[in-house]
C-alpha cells in the first residue's frame, strides 16, 4: 500500500531506518514512532518507497 501523503512517506522512511538499526528508536517522534511500533519492515518499505512527486503534503483524516 503506497503512502497517501509526503508526511506519511517521510514518517515511514524514518521508522524503517530505525527498524533496520540505522537510526536510534529514541529519535523517533509522533507518527514515525507509532509506525515503528505497529508495522512490519515490509509494510514500512511499501510506504517509504512511494514516489513523492504527486503526493499532497498532508492528508486530512
Amino acid at each position: 500500500m503506497p503512502a497517501k501523503s509526503k508526511a506519511q512517506q517521510k514518517a515511514a522512511g524514518a521508522a524503517l531506518s530505525a527498524k533496520r538499526g540505522e537510526t536510534k528508536v529514541s529519535e523517533l517522534k509522533g507518527a514515525s514512532k507509532e509506525m515503528y511500533d505497529t508495522m512490519s519492515e515490509s509494510e514500512l518499505e511499501d510506504f517509504a518507497e512511494t514516489k513523492r512527486k504527486d503526493l499532497p503534503d498532508k492528508v486530512d483524516d
